[in-house]
């Protein structure tokens, strides 16, 4: 039986998903309700599916309840075979998170989740990854994945720019 080493235990991920595109802004329907594209939901299924041939588990899925990101989720969560039930909705995604408040946030996170994926908007969701990126990241595009690894037992551990880059996905480059 092999043991997993102790530092595989100490190791915490935060994925970081924008959206995907949406429909335009519209006196008809608020920003809140914007569906995806068909483009949209297209490229989702392909960044999806990329995650997933990287052999990634998103773990925790936390989402703006802003219906475009959700939708996004909704779609990653159905290629993985995840119940839609497991995805939390965090209203603070969708209206603004400083990050005075983000901190407490991801120090709540149970410990038991090893990885957590945030579906976003910008400049939120980039403005967050650069936070705890100990590299500058460069903007998320439209479905762009960010992945930042951090060396730490707690999620009360992960500290401002302590994160390593493990990849930056997009849809330009596939």
């Amino acid at each position: 039986m092999k043991k997993s080493s102790n530092s595989e235990t100490r190791k915490r991920k935060l994925i970081f998903i924008r959206h995907s595109k949406a429909e335009d802004q519209s006196p008809e329907i608020s920003d809140f309700e914007r569906s995806l594209t068909v483009r949209g939901k297209v490229n989702t299924r392909l960044m999806a599916g990329i995650l997933r041939e990287k052999g990634e588990e998103p773990g925790r899925i936390i989402s703006s309840p802003a219906f475009r990101a959700l939708e996004t989720a909704l779609i990653f969560c159905r290629e993985y075979g995840i119940s839609p039930a497991e995805i939390k909705l965090a209203p603070d995604l969708y209206l603004s998170l400083d990050e005075e408040k983000f901190i407490p946030f991801l120090h709540s996170l149970s410990d038991r989740d090893r990885t957590v994926t945030f579906f976003g908007h910008n400049p939120l969701i980039t403005e967050m990854a650069a936070y705890f990126a100990a590299d500058e990241p460069e903007v998320l595009p439209k479905t762009g994945i960010y992945c930042l690894e951090f060396m730490a037992a707690s999620w009360k551990d992960v500290a401002p720019e302590s994160g390593r880059t493990l990849y930056f996905l997009t849809p330009g480059d596939h």
